[in-house]
C-alpha cells in the first residue's frame, strides 16, 4: 500500500458531534529508533501492547466553525499542546478532507502518571486516532473494521511513530521487514497470533519510576541525532537483523534466548544515545542498580525476570504470568523499589 490508498473521500456531510476512544501504549522489543522524513522508520520494530496503561480521549467537534484545537489534560488546559494538535491536524487534512472545517475540545487522561516511561505520545495520538475516524466514519460512512484500524494506524504515525503500534493488541510490527507478511513503514500489524508460543502470551510488565521529571532529551531530538550518529546504518541493519532470530524465538518459545535479544535491544537503544553528538545520558544511578540486581538474580534462581528500556531512566521488568511468579514480584517489591522515586511502580500486563 502507498499513501494515496490513505486519500480521504471528497464527498462528507459533517454535523456537530462527540465521540470518545481509548488507547493502550506499548513497549517495544525490537527498538525504533531513528527515522526520515513523514515518520518513516529506518528500521522495523517489534512492540507488545499493554492491557492497563491507556489514554481515554473524548473528542467535541462542532461543525462549521472556525478551525481551532482546545486541549485539556486531566482537567488541565494545555494551550502548547493543542497547537501541535493544531499543526498536526493540518498536515493530515488530505486523508481527512473535513478536518478543518469545526472547533475542537479534547479532553484527554491518562491511567497512568506522566512521564512514568510509559509512552503517552504513543497511547495519546492513537486515541486521537480512533476518534477522528469515528467522526470520519460518521461524515462519510464506516469502512470495514480492518480498513478503518489501518487507517487509524496510518494517521496516529504522522503524530507521534510508536503510536501507530498501539492500535492493536498482542505483538505489533511497524516498519517493513521480509520476516513478517504484510509488513509496512506506513502503520503497524499485528504480528500473527498462530506464529507466537503460548510462553510469550501472557507476560507480566512492571515499570519501576527511577525518575519522574522531564528527560533532559527528547525523543524527537534523540531520533534527530541518529541522522549525525557515525554508528546509525550498523544499528539499523542489527535491527533488521534481529527479526530473524526474534521470528524463531517467538514460534519456538525459546526464553532464554528471548530475554537475551530484549535486553541487547534495550542497551543498544541508549548505547546509540551514549554515541550521539553531542553524546547524551537517560539512565540514573538507579537505572543501573536495578539492571545489575536483575542479572544477580537471575544467575542465582534461574528465574525469568529481565528488562528492557524505553527512552528515559525507568526500568520495564518482564516476568511471564506462569503460577509461579510470587517470589519475582516479592524480590522487585523488597530489593528494586527503593531505587525509584517514592516507591514508584505501574503494574501492568501484556496479555492475547
Amino acid at each position: 500500500m502507498t499513501t494515496q490508498d490513505f486519500i480521504g473521500k471528497e464527498n462528507f456531510t459533517i454535523h456537530t458531534q462527540t465521540v470518545s476512544e481509548s488507547c493502550p501504549s506499548n513497549i517495544a522489543l525490537i527498538k525504533y529508533w531513528g527515522k526520515y522524513a513523514d515518520q518513516i522508520p529506518a528500521n522495523p520494530s517489534i512492540s507488545y501492547t499493554l492491557n492497563h496503561c491507556k489514554t481515554n480521549t473524548s473528542m467535541e467537534f462542532t461543525a462549521n466553525e472556525t478551525f481551532s484545537v482546545q486541549t485539556f489534560l486531566a482537567g488541565n488546559e494545555e494551550v502548547k499542546f493543542a497547537e501541535k494538535i493544531e499543526k498536526y491536524f493540518r498536515n493530515i487534512e488530505q486523508y481527512l478532507p473535513w478536518i478543518l472545517k469545526g472547533k475542537y475540545i479534547i479532553r484527554t487522561e491518562n491511567t497512568f502518571p506522566h512521564s512514568s516511561g510509559i509512552a503517552s505520545s504513543a497511547s495519546g495520538f492513537g486515541a486521537i486516532a480512533k476518534c477522528l475516524m469515528a467522526l470520519d466514519a460518521s461524515f462519510t460512512g464506516k469502512n470495514s473494521e480492518e480498513e478503518s484500524l489501518r487507517k487509524a494506524s496510518f494517521l496516529a504515525r504522522l503524530g507521534s511513530g510508536s503510536a501507530c503500534r498501539s492500535l492493536y493488541n498482542g505483538l505489533v510490527v511497524w516498519g517493513k521487514t521480509h520476516e513478517v507478511e504484510e509488513s509496512s513503514d506506513l502503520f503497524g500489524v499485528q504480528y500473527p497470533d498462530a506464529e507466537v508460543h503460548e510462553v510469550f502470551k501472557n507476560f507480566n510488565d512492571w515499570v519501576l519510576l527511577i525518575h519522574e521529571g522531564q528527560k533532559s532529551v527528547s525523543s524527537t531530538v534523540g531520533h534527530g541525532l541518529m541522522n549525525t550518529n557515525p554508528y546509525a546504518e550498523r544499528r539499523f541493519q542489527e535491527a533488521r537483523e534481529n527479526f530473524v532470530p526474534m521470528k524463531e524465538i517467538l514460534k519456538n518459545g525459546d526464553m532464554e534466548r528471548f530475554i537475551k535479544l530484549v535486553e541487547h535491544e534495550a542497551l543498544t537503544l541508549h548505547a546509540m544515545m551514549m554515541m550521539s553528538d553531542p553524546a547524551f545520558i537517560l539512565m540514573k544511578t538507579g537505572t543501573l542498580e536495578v539492571i545489575n540486581k536483575v542479572w544477580d538474580f537471575r544467575r542465582e534462581t534461574g528465574m525469568s525476570l529481565f528488562f528492557t528500556l524505553d527512552a528515559g531512566a525507568n526500568v520495564h521488568l518482564l516476568f511471564p504470568s506462569n503460577g509461579s511468579e510470587e517470589q519475582i514480584k516479592n524480590f522487585i517489591e523488597s530489593e528494586l523499589l527503593q531505587h525509584t522515586q517514592k516507591n514508584g511502580v505501574v503494574k501492568d500486563v501484556m496479555k492475547f
